[in-house]
């Protein structure tokens, strides 16, 4: 049978997004991988409670441009 533990997945992000994801989770004393861990997360499971997107205000990150 499978592992069934973790899987690995390449991410890319933009340099501003991964500092701006970093600053967030020191402020929230997790890893990066663990904030976006967390974040993911909690976008599925809200998505499941009710069927829509997640609204905007679910959290707030550092202000930041990733654009």
């Amino acid at each position: 049978m499978a592992d069934q533990g973790k899987k690995q997945v390449p991410l890319r992000l933009s340099p501003k997004l991964y500092n701006a994801i970093a600053a967030w989770a020191e402020d929230d004393f997790r890893s990066v991988n663990g904030q976006i861990e967390y974040l993911l997360t909690e976008c599925v499971r809200q998505r499941k409670k009710n069927g829509v997107p997640v609204p905007h205000d679910l959290d707030s990150p550092p202000e930041f441009d990733i654009e």
